[in-house]
């Protein structure tokens, strides 16, 4: 199975790319182009510069329609980066019914802005040298909160369930918004996650921001009986840090998940044989199959 994951992976992205190219070269411009996803750019008040989010969207979608979807939102979302790779994930588990069908949004970068968008202010000598652009990840949660979000929910037949995927810095930046902001999403994937920034401080402080998931969580379950929040945590092979880090904000979720009577579900699978470039993929397959473990075994 992982290795037609990464099969059908490769192909799409090599299906994408080519015919990404075809608009740019003038002698093939009368060709048909694969119609992978569509383009929305926001001018941002939030960020002051405009900004691009791509979308999949799934097959038989039609705006007509009173069928919603479900929205996974990807950081690191430009073309080049993972949400080709995330919206062909997504498809290929829509084929087998192992994800509902889902509106994919890859939230893009620009320039170098991921390493200014994704991380907190940190005071420690080391992370300023080597991102002294640093520290604007309030600006980019209010984004995606009052500019990215509106626009999708406007635009598109969304339902109310949200999720989110971030790696590395993404990760570090979903795990922030798990702590500040828990009401955003109610799924996150958070794949090695950059938590050793700032000499760890928000990690070690996960048990005080854990109380605004804990208060969310229990305002959401008055409103709908059902409500859960799943959190899916990965690495691959890393440096001692980053598993360090990660035990220590698994740990923390899983206190709340002891208390919060099953309306938190905690899945920690480490997968070390992957190591921090090539984990993405099939971490997001195991989130995805976890998350819908339940309506899958219902089936048989």
């Amino acid at each position: 199975m992982k290795k037609s994951i990464l099969s059908f992976t490769i192909i799409l992205i090599f299906q994408f790319i080519i015919f990404s190219s075809f608009g740019q070269d003038k002698d093939k411009q009368d060709k048909k182009v694969f119609p992978f996803g569509l383009i929305e750019e926001i001018d941002s008040k939030e960020l002051s510069e405009k900004r691009t989010l791509n979308i999949y969207l799934p097959q038989g979608y039609h705006s007509d329609s009173a069928t919603i979807y479900p929205v996974i939102y990807v950081l690191d979302g430009s073309q080049y980066e993972d949400f080709p790779h995330i919206a062909g994930l997504a498809q290929f588990m829509n084929m087998y019914e192992i994800l509902p069908k889902s509106i994919v949004v890859g939230i893009s970068n620009l320039g170098r802005s991921r390493y200014r968008d994704f991380t907190y202010p940190s005071d420690d000598k080391q992370d300023l040298k080597a991102i002294p652009n640093n520290g604007g990840s309030e600006k980019f949660m209010n984004y995606i909160e009052n500019e990215v979000m509106p626009l999708i929910e406007k635009n598109y037949k969304t339902s109310t369930h949200k999720t989110i995927i971030g790696q590395s810095l993404g990760g570090l930046l979903a795990t922030e918004i798990l702590f500040k902001k828990p009401y955003l999403f109610d799924d996150y994937v958070i794949v090695s996650p950059s938590l050793w920034w700032d000499n760890q401080k928000m990690v070690r402080k996960a048990n005080n921001f854990l109380k605004n998931l804990s208060k969310n969580t229990t305002e959401r379950k008055k409103e709908n009986s059902n409500y859960e929040r799943k959190i899916f945590v990965s690495l691959g092979k890393e440096h001692p840090v980053m598993h360090k880090v990660a035990d220590k904000l698994v740990d923390s979720i899983k206190k709340l998940e002891e208390t919060k009577n099953k309306t938190i579900h905690l899945f920690y699978e480490p997968i070390l044989d992957q190591n921090h470039a090539t984990i993405l993929h099939l971490a997001a397959y195991k989130a995805f199959e976890n998350f819908y473990k339940k309506k899958e075994e219902n089936k048989k």
